[in-house]
């Protein structure tokens, strides 16, 4: 007599930190209804950074504080299962998408792992490279600058081949990375059919250089901003994880009485409404870049048109699915999967009713 064997659907663990990187994972998963997908916020079982997240140090990065309640509240609403830190339920993976290589617990490294980048990389400061030139881990570097570039993961997924040369540049094997896109950065004209109802403003977007513990000229920043309008209209997108009163009252005391503010909303609808666009460190300049504004960086802004993540039409999430199907299924070694292995080009996927949907929800600054 022949036993029933039940089939056993391939388990996926999905770490998220920012309301982008959700957004992003999300989007992934969605394409892989074959497989048990599961979510976690970024973690570390290390007992340094338990104790320095048990003392409140963390706060204001993704592994705790108010990126991890946002988390945790996204995959609430979505019906996303959360097995935080593996925790929940037990469940033993065969693969994990991860959506930084900064810091990847060891109990992941010996799965099969594909790094998703989410966006923009903070600057590479003197601290940075001294702990590139000593050796030391990326996040002692204390910013995203070596996010990508730690060699850890099998599979990376880059946003541009721009990115894929600074990546290899500063760690990664160029065999390793794959120019897939990035969901949320590889259709700017999307934002273009908006109901944002302010237009002919000079934007700015913030960034969250304080509450990353470094130094940020705010009042000198602003004042440059104000020069810039020359006497048009601004409108102001605080970063989500900023001080949100601290920088209101800057705004309030160094820009002119009429500027708009705004802590919530969607901040690609604000760009693709305003006329010329300023930032500091944040990602959606390369939406200002994909549709064709003028933009202010704290970085050279001819670097940022060589970084800016490929435009396909919103395929990047079906490119990086298809990866990670392939990846997966795949029954010999990682070196053979890289030397047989190139890009299926998306243009589209149905992830786009993910964005709609959410676009009273998040924003996308990162």
């Amino acid at each position: 007599m022949l036993k029933d064997v039940k089939f056993r659907p391939k388990k996926i663990l999905f770490t998220i930190g920012s309301p982008n990187q959700a957004s992003q994972m999300h989007q992934i998963a969605s394409l892989l209804p074959e497989y048990d997908c599961y979510f976690s916020q970024l973690y570390s079982k290390h007992p340094i950074v338990k104790w320095c997240k048990k003392k409140g140090f963390l706060e204001n990065t993704i592994l705790s504080g108010e990126f991890k309640r946002k988390g945790d509240a996204y995959l609430q609403r979505h019906r996303l299962r959360n097995d935080y830190a593996r925790g929940i339920y037990g469940h033993e993976y065969d693969m994990a998408v991860l959506c930084t290589d900064l810091l990847v617990a060891k109990e992941l490294r010996r799965l099969k792992t594909v790094w998703v980048q989410e966006g923009m990389t903070d600057p590479v400061t003197p601290l940075a490279k001294w702990t590139h030139r000593l050796g030391l881990p990326s996040w002692s570097a204390m910013n995203t600058a070596f996010n990508g570039c730690s060699n850890i993961c099998d599979i990376y997924c880059a946003a541009s081949a721009g990115y894929k040369a600074q990546f290899s540049r500063w760690g990664t094997e160029a065999a390793r990375i794959f120019v897939t896109g990035i969901p949320n950065y590889d259709h700017a004209a999307v934002h273009l059919d908006n109901d944002f109802p302010h237009h002919n403003y000079v934007m700015v977007a913030t960034s969250d250089i304080r509450e990353c513990f470094n130094k940020d000229d705010r009042p000198g920043f602003i004042r440059r901003c104000v020069e810039i309008a020359a006497g048009r209209p601004l409108l102001f997108k605080l970063h989500p994880n900023e001080l949100k009163e601290r920088a209101i009252a800057e705004i309030r005391q160094y820009a002119p009485a009429g500027a708009m503010i705004f802590t919530e909303g969607n901040t690609d609808h604000m760009i693709a409404n305003c006329d010329e666009l300023i930032t500091q460190y944040s990602t959606v300049v390369y939406t200002g870049i994909a549709l064709g504004k003028k933009v202010h960086s704290y970085f050279d802004v001819e670097k940022l048109r060589q970084l800016a993540p490929i435009q396909n039409g919103g395929g990047s999430a079906a490119s990086i699915a298809d990866l990670c199907r392939r990846y997966i299924e795949f029954k010999g070694t990682r070196e053979d999967f890289l030397a047989r292995t190139t890009i299926h080009q998306h243009t589209n996927s149905s992830h786009e009713r993910l964005r709609e949907k959410d676009r009273h929800y998040y924003s996308n600054q990162a």
